[in-house]
């Protein structure tokens, strides 16, 4: 049996400040921000996320790495040096570890002008040292962190525009110092780890299929090109986007064009287990990276004022308050 996670904490940028949700097990419908935190003056947030016990938040903009406290007090800063004057291109990303003591920052340095290769920093959450530096040969713009469920280790996903995208994997080796672990494709994009661990989703980087991976070593479990969901490959492809609905289900997302030229999407369930096609998975979205599975069968989307929406399948009691289900 899968233990009980931890409630999920998630940020959304709103009007320059950033809003922290607490998704609990039994919080439905529009949810309400737990705490606001106010960047520092000029700053423009890139990413963020935030401690647990919602005392702290971290972020980064185009050239550092900030944490603050509740109040808004400076705990600690890292800049990227030399400092960039590119405005596009490249976003830096962060991620804390699960026990809160570690902070994980990609570097899109190459992009940002500041050498030939990427950087992936460790920084102490309470200090701001850096316990490690990971050199990386990648030209990415930006990239996405996930954090296994179980053993703590955060999968990196960089995306590298039309050269492809490259995963890593980082983790505290027995002696305490973090090691790195680069998969052997660049034409994969990482999209959701299982709620268990045990396996992990990516769709190919021209959008010809979906891909399901044993963790930790990337053994490809199975493999469903488009026409396996009954769509024409010339004319149709698999989004960067979907997960984990379940430990057992996951949510794919097909897209094209229509012959009058208007962008369509539809999102399809694949039972992981046997990797049999579950049927059409019906939701209200505005686009196909709207829908965020959270793996307990329940997904976000978001409302008319950017607040996270949650949503579920299962029959239960609802509050007067609560949106319907779709």
């Amino acid at each position: 049996m899968i233990p009980e996670p931890p409630p999920k904490v998630i940020t959304r940028l709103r009007d320059g400040r950033i809003h922290a949700y607490v998704v609990g097990p039994d919080v439905y419908g529009t949810l309400e921000s737990a705490v606001v935190f106010q960047p520092r003056d000029g700053e423009e947030v890139v990413a963020s996320v935030v401690r647990r016990d919602l005392e702290r938040v971290v972020y980064t903009t185009l050239n550092g790495v900030v944490c603050l406290t509740r109040a808004g007090d400076l705990v600690w800063a890292s800049d990227f040096a030399p400092h960039s004057d590119v405005r596009r291109g490249h976003r830096p990303g962060c991620a804390l570890s699960p026990d809160d003591r570690a902070v994980w920052v990609y570097r899109p340095d190459a992009m940002a002008g500041r050498g030939d290769g990427d950087q992936w920093v460790v920084h102490d959450a309470d200090t701001g040292a850096v316990v490690a530096r990971r050199e990386l040969e990648t030209v990415g713009h930006g990239a996405f962190h996930h954090v296994h469920p179980v053993d703590g280790s955060i999968y990196l996903d960089i995306g590298e525009g039309q050269d492809g995208s490259v995963i890593l994997r980082g983790t505290v080796g027995a002696d305490g110092e973090p090691e790195f672990v680069t998969y052997p494709w660049q034409d994969r994009c990482l999209i959701d780890l299982a709620p268990s661990g045990s396996q992990f989703m990516t769709v190919d980087h021209e959008q010809a299929d979906v891909a399901f991976h044993h963790h930790p070593d990337g053994e490809v479990l199975f493999t469903l090109p488009v026409e396996a969901f009954g769509y024409d490959p010339e004319e149709s492809f698999v989004e960067w986007s979907g997960g984990y609905l379940t430990e057992d289900t996951a949510i794919v997302t097909l897209g094209g064009e229509s012959q009058d030229e208007e962008e369509w999407f539809r999102h399809h369930l694949v039972d992981v287990r046997t990797g049999t096609l579950g049927g059409e998975f019906t939701v209200e979205a505005g686009n196909p990276y709207e829908l965020v599975p959270l793996g307990d069968g329940s997904w976000l989307t978001s409302g008319p004022d950017g607040a996270p929406v949650r949503w579920s399948s299962a029959p239960r009691a609802t509050s007067p308050h609560e949106r319907r289900q779709p």
